[in-house]
């Protein structure tokens, strides 16, 4: 068996995302997470359900965010790497949301419409709605998906980083984080962002510009109150 046919069947991608939610759960439990600001939940509360966004490479750990009167489900790509994804995050809780985020030329190929749809109707019924910000491979730009979401569904954009002390960094496009077990963590929020419904370009463009610079914002603040480096201009 090949290895790409090897990725692609079922009983692999299950093992594999089993795997990787027992994972993430020894990551979650032996680290000594804070929060900043420490009294992040009174402030979001009041705003759900709301669409949490964060940067594509920094999203493994962001299950353990959902209390457990919380409902979420997070946007998840339709390919083989994003059905271990989904396999995950069921594991913790979390329900998929199926196809692209972008709202560019692949929008309709990678099941952009019907994945649009969807997570305005999770909204709808008060589920919380996670997904990443990034224009696709492109690292740490926002893109206008997130921003037509939220002023078609009239939701307020909460920015979430979270940060491990111990982890490894890929040298891949979205500069994937790995955290590691044993150290301390951090979960920072951004300045919460809304749209109007009759929202116009100029204002979508600015919407976009300061969800990027409060994500960015959020991640340096995040790795400098454990003294590591951001990774923004690695």
């Amino acid at each position: 068996m090949s290895l790409r046919k090897l990725t692609r069947s079922a009983w692999f991608q299950q093992l594999a995302g089993s795997l990787a939610a027992y994972y993430l759960r020894l990551v979650w439990f032996t680290n000594r997470f804070t929060y900043q600001p420490a009294n992040v939940y009174d402030i979001v509360g009041p705003q759900m359900p709301m669409i949490i966004a964060f940067w594509h490479g920094q999203h493994l750990m962001m299950p353990f965010l959902k209390r457990r009167q919380d409902r979420a489900k997070v946007l998840v790509s339709r390919h083989a790497d994003g059905e271990i994804n989904a396999i995950a995050a069921a594991r913790l809780g979390i329900g998929a949301v199926r196809g692209s985020g972008d709202h560019g030329s692949a929008f309709h190929r990678k099941g952009g419409v019907g994945a649009f749809k969807q997570m305005v109707r999770t909204l709808e019924d008060g589920h919380n709605m996670a997904l990443t910000a990034d224009v696709p491979k492109v690292a740490r730009k926002a893109g206008l998906g997130i921003i037509m979401l939220a002023r078609e569904s009239g939701r307020p954009i909460v920015p979430v980083v979270i940060v491990t002390s111990r982890f490894i960094r890929l040298k891949n496009w979205d500069r994937t984080v790995i955290q590691l077990p044993f150290g301390r963590g951090l979960i920072m929020g951004g300045d919460i962002i809304t749209v109007p419904s009759d929202a116009d370009a100029a204002m979508m463009e600015d919407a976009r510009a300061q969800l990027e610079a409060s994500l960015n914002d959020a991640q340096r603040r995040a790795y400098a109150a454990l003294g590591k480096p951001d990774g923004l201009h690695a």
